[in-house]
């Protein structure tokens, strides 16, 4: 295993550690699943509802003073020491005064069905929600939540609004936003097509993108024998994947570890959940799996 994997990996054993051992209750209904078979691929949509309640979560006064400390220590994790002290600290985390910004959205993540080439399967699933939160000075953060039995619950902060940003572009243009996190790659599924939001993407399928089709044997070739209960996911391999080893020269570079995983790893729940029940340790695979370190780095544990 490289240094770089047993970081990451460390990573999410601090996250696990904060206290996010929970898990997922079935949030969309069946005749959004039914809608959603209109456009060939894409994902089951999050209830406005849910997404509501999950807003409701963000603003709750006590994490809205987590997010304020997250801004004040700058990046700085909770682990480490700031050059300021505690009063300091509090007084900074109020003067940033955060506050929501956009909408609330669902993050897809590339499906472990679809790259198997399982009939019907979108391109991607829901694994978290996502709210964009900026301080008086600027600085900006996404607070994830996921759904622990009828309630929602904050489990990470990250720095920055990748999640919103990406999700309000493709909207914009009609699509769906979801991400290749093994690459650190965002996309939109539009009319069939899979189209790049960020550089990594564009490495990925070029400027003017791919069809489904086409996107569908990519994945599969990257993933498809890294898939859940796989052998390389039985070793517990976690030595990254280099597209431009694969032969797809120009491509992103390595990620974490290459497992494509949904949330338990095995599709939606009976109930035909948006997001399936997990576990902590699923839901926030992203973690581990983001293609970047700086993707990596963005991210902390809001416990």
């Amino acid at each position: 295993m490289t240094e770089l994997s047993k970081a990451r990996r460390a990573a999410v054993t601090v996250l696990l550690a904060a206290g996010l051992g929970l898990g997922l209750a079935p949030v969309a209904q069946a005749d959004a699943r039914a809608d959603a078979q209109a456009a060939p691929g894409a994902p089951v949509p999050v209830p406005a509802g849910e997404l509501a309640q999950a807003r409701s979560a963000v603003q709750d006064p006590s994490v809205l003073d987590k997010v304020g400390h997250f801004f004040a220590r700058k990046g700085v994790p909770p682990t480490q020491q700031l050059t300021i002290g505690a009063a300091e600290e509090a007084k900074a985390a109020g003067d940033a005064a955060p506050r929501l910004a956009g909408d609330t959205v669902p993050v897809y993540t590339l499906d472990a069905g679809f790259v198997a080439g399982t009939p019907g399967a979108p391109v991607a699933e829901a694994e978290f929600t996502a709210s964009k939160v900026v301080a008086a000075d600027g600085q900006s953060a996404s607070v994830w939540t996921v759904r622990q039995g009828d309630a929602w619950r904050v489990v990470n902060i990250a720095s920055g609004g990748d999640e919103s940003d990406y999700a309000a572009k493709a909207a914009d243009g009609g699509g769906t936003a979801f991400r290749e996190p093994q690459v650190n790659a965002w996309y939109v599924l539009r009319d069939g097509r899979v189209l790049p939001l960020d550089d990594e993407a564009r490495r990925s399928v070029g400027a003017g993108g791919v069809s489904l089709a086409a996107y569908q044997k990519l994945v599969h070739q990257r993933y498809g024998d890294k898939l859940p209960g796989s052998a390389y996911d039985r070793a517990g391999k976690g030595g990254g994947y280099d597209v431009n080893a694969a032969g797809e020269a120009g491509q992103a570079g390595q990620a974490a570890n290459a497992t494509v995983t949904t949330a338990t790893g095995s599709g939606r729940s009976d109930g035909g959940s948006t997001l399936p029940a997990v576990t902590a340790a699923a839901a926030l695979g992203a973690t581990a799996l983001v293609g970047a370190g700086a993707a990596l780095r963005r991210r902390r544990s809001a416990g």
